[in-house]
């Protein structure tokens, strides 16, 4: 199976930027749809944005609003949340995921691999 481990979070102000990495171990990253998913305090996990095996194709969720940008490397075994414009909403521990069926799936579909998460925080 494959490990994920979450970098880059950290506390930014309003209108600001962050990008989160995520490198995964154990298995090559090309078999997997990846993303990321989020939650905040009190509130359920909830998807952000996937990305399919190739790189080709990207979902995102409505709030994203163009303002994130998912990516991976293949051959680095790494995807890449570019987060811009924040927001205090967007404050939520962030969560790399993985899953051996599609982006399309992960949008509705909790994946199976999962990793411990970065905190980011937007100050007002």
């Amino acid at each position: 199976q494959v490990q994920l481990v979450e970098s880059g979070g950290g506390l930014v102000q309003a209108g600001g930027s962050l990008r989160l990495s995520c490198a995964a171990s154990g298995r090559t990253l090309s078999n997997y749809a990846t993303g990321w998913f989020r939650q905040a305090p009190g509130k359920e996990r909830e998807f952000v944005t996937a990305i399919s095996k190739s790189g080709a194709t990207t979902y995102y969720a409505d709030f994203v609003q163009g303002r994130f940008t998912i990516s991976r490397d293949n051959a680095k075994n790494m995807v890449y949340l570019q987060m811009t414009s924040l927001k205090p909403e967007d404050t939520a521990v962030y969560y790399c995921a993985a899953s051996i069926s599609t982006a399309y799936t992960m949008r509705n579909t909790p994946p199976e691999y999962w990793g411990q998460g970065t905190q980011v925080t937007v100050s007002s």
